[in-house]
Order: C-alpha cells, then structure tokens, then sequence
C-alpha cells in the first residue's frame, strides 16, 4: 500500500492578512517534509470560490513551487476540472509541470462539484459529465501527437502542436474523482485511476475494490487512446499522535472537509462573506449526526490504531491510501509530527506489502483471479453524504419562525 498527502487549502474565518500566505508556505514546507520521509503521492485540489473550504484554485503553480523542493514524491492533481479549463492550457501546464519535475506528475481529471464554481464560467451543472466527456477526447492526444485538431460537441479545436510535451511517455498517468459507486464502475470502464473522494469503511472499500476491476476487466471502453491506469486511492481524515485521545484532540476540526464539501454541493452560492462556515460547522459539530460523522472519520489515532484499521483496507487490496490533515483548524506543527511518527512507525510495515499487492493485481487483470459482484446497496459507506443538510435548514427556519411568533 502506498500513501498520498492532500491539499485543499482549508482556512476558515476568521482571517488575517496573513491567513492564505502563512497556509501555502506551510504546505510547501509539509509537503518537503514528506518527500524526505518517503510518502509516495501529494495531490492538490481545484476548487473555485469556496471560501473557507478550499482557497486551491491555482494548483499548477502551488504544485510548480512544490516541485522544486522535493525529489522523489509524486506531484498529483486531484483533479483539474475540466469543465472550467481550456484541455489545450491543461496539456501545456501539465507537460510543464512533467518537465520541472522530471516526470513526476499525476494527472486526475473531474467535473467540478457545484453551481458556485461552474456557473461562473458558463458550465452548467447539468451539462458536467459531457462536457468532461468531450475534454478527455480533445486533450489526451494534446500530450503526444505533434498535430492535433479536435472537433466535438464542447470543444473545436483547430490543427495545431500544443507544446512543451510532458516527460512521461505517452502521458502521466490518468485518474478521475469519484464519489459514488456508480462513477466506480464508470472509472472502471474508462480504464482510469481512481481517487475515491468518500470516507468509506473497510467492507464498502472492498465492494467498490471488485466493481472497478471487474469493469476494467470486462467492460473496459476507454473514452480516447491512452494508456489505463488501473489503481484505487482512497481518501481519509488523518492524524497519528502517541495516543488516540492526543490524536482525537489535535484533529479537532477533522470533519470540516466532510461538512464544508457538503454545504457547498447543497447550497447555491451564497453572498460572499455573509456565512462563517466555521460557525456552522461548529454548531452541526456537536449534532448526533456530527458526532457520528467526527467518530467514522477514519485514520485519526495512535500508530497501534492505525495499524489496526490500515490492515482491514489493505485487504480490500486499495492502492494507495490519501492522507487529509491539513484540515479545519489543525495546526502546521501538529501535522508535522502526526507525518514524521506515521511514516516512523506504521508507513514501513504497509510499503513492505507492495510486492504481495502488486502480484495480486497482476493475477486481477491477466483474469487468474476472477472477482465476485457485490450488491452496494447492502453495504452501508461511512460517509458524509448521509448528513441531511436539508433537514438541518428546515428545522433552523422554523425554530426563527417559531421565536418571531
């Protein structure tokens, strides 16, 4: 199993002059801090006017100064929406970062997440899968063919020699954000990486783990000519103390991503500094329904602990496993150290076990090893999708309505 760092740039209020400036060099510095330690992945999101949730809407440049201060990591985008970006910038930014880097760039593609960042652009929600769909087609030949035109449904794009050409032959490697079990199956199918953006327990890992190796086994229609990249990378909350009550303690503010993701996928955009979704999470945070959430939140204990639960994933033969504590309020010295104490005394045990997962895999794709079905709908995901915003609004508005009266 391998391991992978993320980025969303997380900064709830209040903030100072110094809140964004302070928070990006304090990711450069983690994210050095992690190569040298021998994490394999750091992935950056895209996201556009979120505030509080994700101040990432530059990660080629954040990803470009990450590159020049570390050597071995894989530099990830997680993802680059392809709705709100031209494919013949993206080939160009994505090459150049593949050059900088001397070949170490992964390449998740996605669809953008709600009304508040696509409608800016003149991307309609309903419209996100086609156009992502029309994207893929026009930009993978972008990375090796010297002439190129596209002529689709989204994009027309004339003959032309998109240069530079990235370091990776043909292309770094694909993958696509999923959240549900049917984009699992649809991954599958398009021969492309997975980075599962759900907080999923162990059983549910294992059912997602069979539907996307049975759909690149036998179902694989890949949009365009590329190279497949059959790998699964599951997101979770993280923090790694002496004890599972420090690590409780210092990762606090953990399920913030979970609920600040949510709002804006349930909200339309709201007037910009009208809301602290800091406030708001607060008060959900102590809910049954936060308290739920903030106990299933995954790899946040002692290293005893987190043995315990990564070996449960591991046997759903998952890939890699990405890493979010730079989330909420948690602070740069306490992500540090959770870094420096996880990849001392658990990371080791789990690098070792890539020869066996690797062996496995091979037996999966070459059909030795046939995969059951399993039915999703009988497995519960620990996820933060279960949280009924909905309810949560109603219940506010008639409690004022209630006190008006």
């Amino acid at each position: 199993m391998k391991f992978g760092i993320f980025y969303e740039h997380q900064i709830p209020r209040p903030w100072s002059e110094d809140s964004e400036y302070s928070l990006l060099h304090e990711s450069l510095d983690q994210i050095e801090q992690a190569d040298a330690l021998g994490y394999d992945y750091a992935w950056e999101v895209e996201h556009h006017f979120m505030e509080e949730y994700s101040h990432s809407s530059a990660p080629e440049v954040f990803l470009g100064a990450a590159s020049q201060r570390t050597k071995n990591i894989r530099l990830g985008h997680g993802i680059i929406q392809l709705t709100t970006n031209h494919p013949a910038r993206v080939a160009e930014r994505v090459s150049t970062l593949d050059l900088l880097s001397h070949g170490r760039v992964e390449l998740g593609i996605g669809e953008g997440s709600s009304v508040t960042e696509l409608h800016p652009f003149d991307r309609r929600f309903r419209d996100k899968r086609e156009v992502w769909e029309d994207a893929v087609r026009c930009l993978i030949p972008m990375f090796s063919k010297e002439g190129w035109e596209y002529h689709g449904s989204h994009f027309d794009f004339p003959l032309r020699n998109v240069v530079p050409k990235p370091r990776q032959k043909p292309h770094p490697p694909l993958w696509v954000a999923c959240s549900q079990f049917q984009t699992i199956e649809m991954a599958g199918r398009r021969g492309l990486g997975v980075l599962a953006f759900q907080f999923l327990g162990a059983e549910m890992a294992h059912a997602w783990v069979n539907a996307y190796y049975n759909a690149i086994t036998k179902r694989l229609d890949r949009l365009c000519d590329y190279e497949i990249n059959p790998q699964i990378a599951i997101v979770s909350n993280f923090m790694c103390c002496e004890s599972d009550e420090e690590a409780l303690e210092k990762a606090e503010g953990s399920s913030f991503f979970q609920f600040a993701l949510l709002f804006y996928n349930r909200h339309g955009p709201v007037v910009p500094g009208s809301i602290s979704l800091w406030e708001e999470y607060l008060g959900w945070r102590e809910t049954e329904e936060g308290q739920k959430v903030r106990r299933a939140s995954g790899l946040i204990g002692s290293p005893k602990t987190l043995r315990e639960r990564l070996h449960k994933f591991s046997a759903s033969n998952i890939d890699q496993v990405i890493l979010i504590n730079q989330t909420g309020k948690n602070r740069h010295e306490d992500i540090c150290a959770s870094l420096d104490l996880f990849a001392r005394e658990v990371m080791p045990e789990f690098h070792a076990m890539e020869p066996e997962h690797a062996r496995w895999k091979e037996s999966v794709l070459s059909g030795e090893i046939e995969l059951e079905e399993i039915d999703p709908a009988s497995l519960t995901p620990v996820s933060f999708q279960s949280v009924d915003w909905k309810k949560a609004q109603d219940a506010k508005a008639d409690a004022a309505s209630e006190d008006g009266a």
